[in-house]
């Protein structure tokens, strides 16, 4: 018994395939509805950048079983609002994260001073336990500034490899396909409502070199099932493409998978259980992130590269030669499967009889179908004709068989 191909064999020889490609108009109505919305919720819910980007003023000490309404209350003693109260896991125990706009800090109006005083009365915790930490807004508009200037870097760079490594019509592909999946993060980032830190900007550019990773290998097969296409009729380019696609998919399912486990790890176990603050963000955006780079190296840059090679003469003249091609194909199929046999040769005058509708006339002047006859067998060589015996034949009776003396040793 044959051993069973395995789906990604399978998928790879082109006995199995879906077609990606001839359903392009479907992921990029799925695409453009994600990133409206991403776009919508950048508008009206817009990111909250954390105090590493706005500046400010950042406290911490342990949760001495307060709750976070308790450290509202004491804050507002002294006249300030905290922006953000979250509870954090410490080192030994839970402690209190409260970030407040920049405060003065020199006399006679130091609310840092103040702010610590009323925590350590309202609390019941050391002064000495309280830390503060000032982040100056100076250095979270350089941070912002490095971080695209970075981005712009590096997709001027991605433009270069891509344009010498294959054609620029692949690299403004995959330039679309990353900033795809940048507005998707960034959108769902919004919707959830987490902080934007530099933890957040990190796992951005994780995101850009693993999404253009997998753009890559993918257009590294397309580019191999395409070359010498053009001097032929077997396929178009989208055929070609689709067939890449197919034979890259279980790849790109499986190495999605063992990327997307850990950082649903780190956001889960990391952020959920533990609580820390800085794995959450950077987790989300990553998860976020390589799920829509999967998704746009399959539905959204390789499709688009075949919109774009689609329009090019010759790719023109080899999808007419294609569909004649295949026009011809099925004809002779068509023609082939509905042809009567006789003998094993087809015969078209029975071929246009049997298709052909019966009509009154056709009725009464209906001719009897030829029967074949069997072939007349002449004489063999060395008979007599008329069918007469042989000198020394049985009786001479036409058509008797002749004999022979056999002689005796």
């Amino acid at each position: 018994m044959a051993k069973r191909q395995s789906l990604a064999t399978r998928l790879y020889n082109g006995q199995v395939s879906y077609d990606f490609i001839g359903k392009r108009r479907r992921w990029y109505a799925a695409s453009g509805l994600l990133m409206l919305i991403s776009i919508i919720s950048l508008l009206t819910l817009k990111l909250d950048p954390s105090v590493d980007f706005k500046g400010g003023d950042v406290f911490q000490f342990p949760q001495n079983h307060h709750s976070q309404s308790d450290v509202v209350a004491a804050l507002a003693k002294v006249n300030v609002t905290p922006e953000v109260v979250q509870v954090v896991q410490g080192v030994s125990e839970p402690r209190f994260r409260v970030e407040t706009k920049e405060l003065p800090q020199s006399a006679p109006h130091d609310v840092v001073s103040q702010v610590e005083d009323q925590l350590s009365k309202d609390l019941g915790i050391s002064v000495d336990n309280i830390d503060v930490q000032t982040v100056g807004s100076t250095w979270g508009s350089q941070i912002t500034k490095k971080a695209i200037t970075g981005l712009i870097v590096f997709l001027i760079a991605v433009i270069i490899y891509l344009s010498f490594r294959f054609e620029w019509k692949m690299a403004l592909a995959a330039i679309i396909a990353l900033l795809h999946d940048l507005l998707i993060t960034a959108g769902i980032y919004s919707l959830s409502g987490f902080e934007v830190s530099p933890s957040t900007v990190i796992a951005l550019l994780t995101i850009l070199g693993y999404s253009l990773y997998d753009t890559v290998v993918v257009f590294d097969k397309v580019r191999e099932n395409t070359v010498g296409i053009v001097g032929g009729s077997r396929m178009t380019y989208s055929q070609a493409a689709n067939l890449a696609v197919n034979q890259t998919l279980v790849r790109s399912i499986n190495t999605s998978i063992i990327a997307l486990l850990p950082v649903a790890g780190l956001l889960i176990i990391g952020a959920g259980l533990l609580g820390a603050g800085s794995l959450k963000d950077l987790a989300l955006a990553l998860l976020i992130g390589l799920a829509a780079g999967a998704y746009s190296s399959i539905f959204i840059a390789t499709p688009l590269v075949c919109d774009l090679k689609e329009r090019e003469p010759a790719y023109k003249q080899l999808a007419r030669r294609v569909a004649a091609r295949q026009s011809k194909d099925t004809s002779a199929a068509a023609a082939k499967t509905a042809a009567p046999t006789w003998g094993g040769q087809r015969t078209a005058t029975a071929t246009a009889t049997a298709t052909a509708p019966a009509t009154t006339d056709d009725v009464d002047d209906a001719v009897e179908p030829v029967v074949p006859v069997a072939p007349v067998v002449g004489p063999r060589p060395g008979s007599r004709p008329g069918g007469q015996a042989r000198k020394g034949g049985r009786g001479g009776r036409p058509g008797a068989r002749s004999s022979k003396k056999r002689k005796r040793r």
